[in-house]
């Protein structure tokens, strides 16, 4: 090589003084660690993501299961839809009571109840 370039052979030696030296270790060991914390910081928003996901998921599972009731009822619903079941057994009666009557009125020659 010529005389202005950097002249490097196998036995070369490189003379550093401490305070270059322990710079550079500080370097390395600083670039080291902002690296594993964001390393760390991206791991943990990926999990906070997978997390939000399964929240979203369960929360629409919920918002479309939850008026089928598919997922259960509040208590007060369960004494509603028994009631109505009540009522419907009720109104069910009356219909045929109603309807009995309306044939012996037409076997009787009377009037009859319109629907």
């Amino acid at each position: 090589m010529d005389s202005d370039g950097l002249d490097l052979k196998e036995g070369a030696k490189v003379a550093l003084d401490i305070k270059s030296l322990v710079g550079i270790i500080v370097g390395i060991v600083s670039l080291a660690g902002i690296w594993f914390t964001l390393t760390a910081e991206i791991a943990q928003l990926q999990l906070d993501v997978v997390r939000m996901q399964d929240a979203v998921h369960l929360n629409e599972e919920f918002r479309i299961k939850w008026p089928r009731g598919e997922m259960g009822a509040l208590p007060d619903d369960a004494k509603q839809d028994l009631r109505i079941s009540y009522l419907q057994k009720d109104v069910d009666y009356l219909r045929g009571v109603v309807k009995q009557l309306e044939i012996h009125q037409a076997s009787e020659g009377g009037s009859s109840y319109a629907k």
